[in-house]
């Protein structure tokens, strides 16, 4: 990973497959050039000390559905166009891993992603972030599984056939609508059974508790941060994190300034500090074991002191300054991702 003397980050979260499915986004080629645009290519992560992580299949609303739920929250999307847009991402990941001269690989296994970081192989885990294109028979679950699919939000911002998300909102809690239908009981189920992460990032209150009262599983939440230090509906209450903690589970540091900042502005001028901050009380919270990085690149406005995947080292730094011995900074930067997946895959 070149000059960087930290150890190599996995990651929980990012958006490159719909930054480059975009307009704009050049196509699984782009991800192989050095670009201004954008958090994350191959070349800035080789520089930033980036070994992979969880890329996220996400779908954006059409253009044409501008309305709100009650709730505030997007409406459901049709499941056919979900369906659609899925494999259409999901095929981009596979393009980037077969351009990829043997540098980029989609994995499986925990101890396929230990060995691409151990041989400076990027290793991507394939998320969906919402269930959206999943029909409530979970045909599509296990046809996705088959694929390479080992890690499911149940929702995104909006409800579908099996649970409901959280609109964001400040100084609001996150108990905001109904928690699982029967059929997300089903499909959490059906995950358990085939050992696919559960994503509880993006869930409402009441839908976590569901979650964790069901699930077999360490309870996971790949990019959320705490509530007690920026109260948005999609940071975590401190029973939540308490939960996730007693299941021996995760939570990676969501790098979205408005969900770092006491006062939730998006202001690209938030300092290191508020992050570390957070990385502290969520360490604090449920031990060195249970936590992690969830960027959240090509999804969110983050510090300009990062600025992209080529300024992790700051953040690494800056926790090393802090106190973060290296037997620590490995734990947060990969160790206890292995760990969970290890546990949850039960491979």
């Amino acid at each position: 990973m070149g000059r960087n003397v930290f150890p190599v980050v996995f990651d929980g979260h990012n958006d490159v497959l719909l930054r480059l499915g975009g307009p704009d986004g050049g196509g699984p080629s782009a991800f192989f050039e050095r670009g201004d645009q954008g958090h994350l290519d191959l070349p800035r992560a080789r520089e930033g000390g980036f070994g992979g992580g969880f890329f996220a299949v996400w779908i954006p609303s059409p253009k044409e559905q501008t309305e709100r739920t009650p709730r505030g929250l997007p409406p459901a999307l049709d499941a056919a166009y979900a369906l659609r847009r899925s494999i259409a991402d999901t095929a981009t990941l596979f393009r980037i891993e077969n351009r990829s001269d043997g540098k980029f690989r989609v994995v499986r296994t925990a101890a396929e992603i230990q060995r691409c970081l151990d041989e400076e192989v990027m290793a991507a885990v394939l998320h969906l972030e919402g269930a959206d294109a999943i029909d409530t028979d979970l045909d599509a679950l296990r046809v996705l599984y088959r694929a390479g699919l080992r890690s499911l939000g149940l929702v995104w911002g909006r409800p579908n056939a099996f649970a409901e998300g959280v609109a964001v909102h400040f100084q609001r809690s996150p108990d905001t609508g109904p928690g699982l239908t029967e059929a997300g009981r089903e499909l959490v189920r059906a995950c358990n059974n085939l050992r696919i992460m559960i994503d509880v990032s993006h869930l409402n209150e009441r839908g976590f508790w569901d979650v964790a009262a069901l699930t077999e599983a360490p309870l996971v939440a790949t990019h959320s941060n705490a509530y007690a230090l920026c109260a948005s509906t999609r940071n975590l209450t401190d029973p939540q994190l308490d939960a996730i903690a007693a299941s021996d589970g995760m939570i990676g540091l969501n790098f979205a300034v408005n969900f770092l900042r006491e006062d939730a502005a998006r202001d690209a001028g938030t300092p290191l500090e508020v992050m570390v901050r957070q990385i502290d009380y969520l360490v604090e919270r449920v031990g060195i074991d249970r936590v992690g990085f969830g960027s959240d690149f090509d999804g969110v406005l983050i510090s300009q002191e990062i600025g992209d995947v080529s300024g992790l080292p700051r953040l690494m730094s800056a926790l090393r300054h802090r106190g973060y011995e290296d037997q620590a900074l490995r734990k947060l930067a990969h160790e206890n991702w292995v760990r969970v997946l290890r546990k949850t895959w039960g491979e």
